[in-house]
């Protein structure tokens, strides 16, 4: 399996498709992996097939990556240098940035942090949670931490331990990226994203937020409702796809 180095880490990712095709970086969500956001779901086959280039990483405490234990490794701007050190890896200078759910917060603090290398931008399942948060997850922390699954009362924190165990997730490396991984960017940093950007949330997600509120700050930004489809099942919806795939042709 192919890995680069980053702030210590090994970062497991992938390259596929032609290397003069246009880069697209996949960013995956919480407790995900390139294997379930972006390979299962048909992503991959769909960039590359369209002739893109679709490289993704394991963020760190996911999939095939290094899984730190320390909160403070888990703060959106480290983990969007481990994006940029994948780009410098294959001797990129820009990408299309295509981040999911928590990897759409580490691609929008991409943008604002280095908005030169980022050529476009696709946040999906995250709307206005951008800015006014997602909600109360140290339940979620807790139910990751729990010695069983039949110990979480908690509905969202079932669901997100559920897919942990589903994915053999190191449990306690994403209690830490928790902590740090969904600090929330002001209306002014979001106005300074001035990218082509497409925002893609299910129209049954109760984590996102509204995508039509994110949008109308954002100078450069289209909201696109996912229908019928909620946070876990947005992702690999056709519709959502095919919005993806006239976003990047224009």
């Amino acid at each position: 399996m192919p890995h680069f180095s980053s702030d210590g880490l090994d970062l497991h990712f992938v390259d596929e498709g032609p290397r003069d095709g246009a880069p697209i970086l996949l960013v995956h969500g919480f407790a995900s992996s390139i294997r379930f956001n972006w390979t299962d779901p048909g992503w991959i086959e769909t960039l590359t097939k369209a002739g893109y280039r679709a490289i993704a990483f394991d963020h760190r405490g996911h999939g095939e990556s290094a899984k730190p234990t320390e909160e403070a490794a888990y703060r959106p701007q480290r983990m969007a240098e481990d994006a940029f050190r994948l780009l410098d890896h294959l001797e990129l200078e820009t990408s299309v940035f295509f981040g999911y759910s928590m990897g759409a917060r580490v691609s929008a603090f991409a943008a604002i942090d280095r908005p030169e290398r980022v050529s476009k931008l696709v946040l999906g399942g995250l709307g206005s949670g951008l800015i006014d948060g997602v909600g109360d997850w140290d339940p979620i922390a807790r139910a990751l931490r729990a010695p069983s699954i039949d110990e979480v009362k908690d509905a969202r924190g079932q669901m997100f331990r559920a897919f942990a165990d589903k994915t053999r997730s190191n449990r306690e490396a994403l209690a830490a990226c928790i902590a740090h991984s969904r600090q929330e960017l002001t209306e002014d940093q979001v106005r300074s994203i001035t990218c082509p950007t497409l925002i893609g949330v299910g129209s049954k997600d109760d984590i996102a937020g509204s995508a039509e509120k994110l949008a109308a700050i954002m100078p450069n930004a289209t909201a696109f409702e996912i229908a019928n489809r909620d946070h876990m099942l947005a992702v690999g919806d056709k519709t959502f796809k095919a919005a993806v795939l006239q976003f990047l042709e224009t």
